[in-house]
């Protein structure tokens, strides 16, 4: 007997690793066979990829508008193999602005769809949930303010937790962690009595022009202002190569570049510059004291002021529901603000330890751990 066929979709890097690891799940549960749009973690997890992220990914509106031949060529390909197939389910994975219109044209071919890790909307466009009630039947949320957003609207919603939450975690003793921090500092060539930077510049290209700059002029003032006491380690995303961002850090020799190694970077840096976004929580998750940063296209940042509803915008302060890391974004993020900032992290060890103690309420907010598997169980009894 042929085993039923599952769509999963995923087009950003974040929800890619996500996916991958659902996928490993649900294949442990069931005989099926998954197929759709996701990366290499997908593929090595066996879905059979029919389209790949970096075909879609973009940032912002003006290169959504750039990569819309792309964005309909990718449409159609998964819409044409939906119609070949005949999935059982779909199962799709954050990335709204391309979700919710397959999520319709899956619909109308009868497919049953999953919204796994729900799009952001109670921050703004509040009123797209109701795409959400109509394209699908049942959505899977990861923070815990937005299963009421979502039941509200009359979704069938269901709180997994965050699929970080169990995955990641600060070291547990003083030992523990400064046994990591030389066994950093060993591997990439630091010195493990100096203190160290990271810089967490983004996961796309066009978060990399944007934020990497200001980032990059904010160590050297850094530097300038304390010649030799401090390492700067840039920590390149998932799905991005050194040879990406060399041409940005070529004239910044004390920058040292390190790939697949983001989180061991968060665990051995005295403070974080961190571009906003899933790699928030993930240094949240880690206990990394950090300074948030971002910046958009001037068109982007213009709809984005009209529309965002939340009175933050770094995941740690939203969920925490109060201000406990800074965040700087578009106009307040210049070199002179994060310079100064994580100037002030460094200085003071007790304001480190201050913002640690609220990482970890932060860290209890994201639930019990094991979001995936418990995502995997929902999927399989719909199966």
């Amino acid at each position: 007997m042929t085993p039923p066929q599952i769509l999963i979709s995923a087009g950003e890097a974040s929800g890619e690793m996500h996916a991958a690891r659902l996928a490993t799940a649900l294949r442990k549960r069931a005989d099926i066979h998954l197929f759709g749009l996701g990366g290499p973690r997908m593929g090595e997890a066996g879905v059979e990829l029919v389209a790949h992220c970096s075909e879609v990914a973009v940032l912002g509106i003006s290169e959504v508008l750039h990569r819309l031949p792309a964005l309909r060529r990718v449409m159609r390909r998964l819409v044409a193999e939906a119609a070949r197939r005949k999935p059982a389910l779909a199962i799709l994975t954050d990335f709204p602005g391309f979700h919710l219109r397959l999520a319709r044209k899956l619909r109308w071919q009868g497919v049953r769809n999953v919204y796994f890790i729900c799009p952001q909307f109670w921050a703004w466009r509040p009123w797209r949930v109701r795409l959400v009630k109509r394209r699908f039947e049942h959505a899977l949320c990861i923070f815990p303010f937005e299963e009421k957003f979502y039941r509200d609207a009359g979704v069938t919603v269901s709180f997994i937790g965050h699929p970080l939450a169990n995955q990641l975690r600060p070291a547990m003793s003083l030992a523990e962690l400064e046994e990591k921090r030389e066994r950093f500092a060993r591997k990439h060539g630091l010195d493990g009595h100096r203190p160290v930077v990271a810089l967490l510049p983004g996961s796309r290209p066009g978060e990399i022009a944007h934020n990497l700059p200001p980032i990059l002029e904010a160590c050297r003032l850094l530097e300038r202002d304390s010649p030799g006491r401090l390492q700067f380690v840039l920590a390149v995303a998932p799905g991005l190569k050194s040879e990406q961002i060399a041409e940005y850090v070529r004239s910044d020799r004390g920058v040292r570049l390190v790939e697949d190694a983001t989180y061991d970077a968060l665990t051995a840096a005295d403070v974080a510059i961190v571009s906003s976004g899933t790699a928030t929580v993930e240094a949240a998750l880690l206990g990394a004291p950090m300074v948030v940063v971002y910046r958009l296209s001037a068109a982007t940042a213009w709809v984005a002021r009209h529309l965002v509803r939340t009175p933050f915008f770094a995941m740690p302060n939203l969920i925490a529901g109060r201000r406990v890391v800074p965040e700087l974004i578009q106009n307040d993020f210049t070199p002179e603000r994060v310079a100064e900032e994580a100037r002030r992290l460094l200085d003071s060890p007790q304001e480190r330890e201050k913002m640690k103690r609220n990482l970890g309420e932060v860290r209890s907010k994201l639930g019990p751990g094991n979001a995936i598997e418990r995502a995997a169980d929902i999927v399989a009894r719909m199966l």
